[in-house]
């Protein structure tokens, strides 16, 4: 069990770096890179929850919170073209929706691991990724929460367009969470065959 919940941390860990270097990157229009490599955080998640209980999978989370914040930290370090890499509303975002929405992934998972097989993953994933994206975007870049960093100029992130490029008008920063959570929805879908396949291997092995 011990060496289990270490590779969990070490996944964990590993994710959260990723997501914030790819983070930096931009795909198209409306996604950066991170957004392919951070729900799989929730993978990692559920593993630990199915295969080791709902107590080793907060454990995973909190450490994951810790490399998170780290990487945050040395972020707002880091001067670019237009100020830090990391701001202080990106932080409390990326911090707030992590912490929020693996916890509350925890939760759901545990209350219906006693069902078919796929149901406690795929439910925990969908309200903990739509949980992270809505708080995350509007921590971030929402024009009603400035006052957490009045000096970050998000106006850009206010622009109003199409949804997507063709939907109803909103706010970049709209369509920019919508992308995210598409993704998010789809990698959901998609993890449900290596969750199946690793935890039966997982749970044969010896500790």
């Amino acid at each position: 069990m011990k060496r289990g919940i270490i590779f969990g941390v070490i996944a964990m860990a590993a994710i959260v770096v990723a997501s914030n270097i790819l983070v930096q990157f931009r795909y198209g229009n409306w996604l950066t890179f991170g957004a392919f490599t951070y729900p799989f955080a929730f993978l990692v998640t559920d593993l630990m929850n199915r295969l080791f209980g709902a107590k080793s999978a907060r454990k995973v989370v909190l450490a994951g919170f810790v490399v998170g914040i780290a990487c945050s930290f040395i972020g707002t370090q880091i001067i670019g073209a237009y100020g830090p890499l990391v701001t202080l509303r990106i932080a409390i975002g990326s911090g707030t929706a992590y912490l929020v929405a693996q916890l509350a992934d925890v939760l759901v998972f545990d209350k219906l691991r006693k069902g078919v097989w796929w149901r406690a993953p795929l439910v925990s994933t969908l309200i903990g990724s739509s949980l992270d994206t809505i708080l995350f975007f509007s921590i971030a870049f929402s024009a009603g929460l400035t006052f957490i960093e009045p000096a970050n100029n998000v106006s850009w992130a206010a622009e109003n367009l199409s949804i997507l490029g063709f939907g109803p008008i909103a706010p970049l920063w709209f369509s920019l969470a919508v992308a995210d959570w598409l993704v998010k929805l789809a990698l959901s879908l998609i993890a449900l065959l290596p969750f199946k396949l690793m935890v039966s291997r997982l749970s044969t092995k010896p500790d």
